[in-house]
């Protein structure tokens, strides 16, 4: 969506969801959004979601929910991992997923060094602002733990530096 299109859309589904809510016989909650995901605290069984669901799917023909259900104590919402801590109340930490690479700049390559010091300084404020403060202090060990590899030379047999050992004085 772009220009205007964006904004309608999202002044048509905040009227669309308190529709929705209004004509709920259960109602959640609560109810975050942001563009097309999410959030709700479901407090009436796993049965009444799915009457729910089908209630909130029987409304418009173009608008269809989805949803994912807290598994292993743990729901995953935008880059937030939102889980159960052992007290019952919630907690949140930085969200990556199972296929993410942890991959960034390495200080060898020939970036401009504020791009290379970039790198580090928005994931440690990316931790400091999704992370409780319980979490925070593993967040921060595991981006000192990846900074340490970071600055470690390549070993990749393609790099420019392996390339070019011979030119290097």
């Amino acid at each position: 969506m772009t220009g205007e299109s964006g904004v309608i859309a999202s002044f048509y589904m905040e009227e669309f969801e308190k529709k929705v809510i209004e004509q709920a016989t259960h109602k959640p909650t609560c109810w975050y959004r942001y563009v097309d995901d999410t959030f709700v605290i479901w407090p009436h069984g796993q049965e009444k979601l799915q009457e729910f669901l089908h209630h909130i799917n029987g409304l418009h023909k173009k608008i269809q929910f989805t949803m994912e259900i807290e598994k292993d104590g743990h729901l995953p919402f935008l880059d937030i991992d939102i889980y159960r801590k052992t007290d019952g109340s919630l907690g949140h930490k930085v969200y990556r997923k199972p296929t993410h690479t942890n991959l960034y700049l390495q200080q060898s390559s020939h970036h401009h060094p504020a791009s290379k010091q970039s790198v580090l300084t928005s994931l440690t404020h990316r931790a400091i602002t999704l992370c409780d403060q319980d979490s925070l202090p593993q967040e921060l060990d595991f981006l000192i733990c990846l900074q340490d590899e970071r600055l470690q030379p390549t070993t990749d047999p393609t790099s420019h530096e392996a390339n070019n050992s011979d030119y290097q004085e």
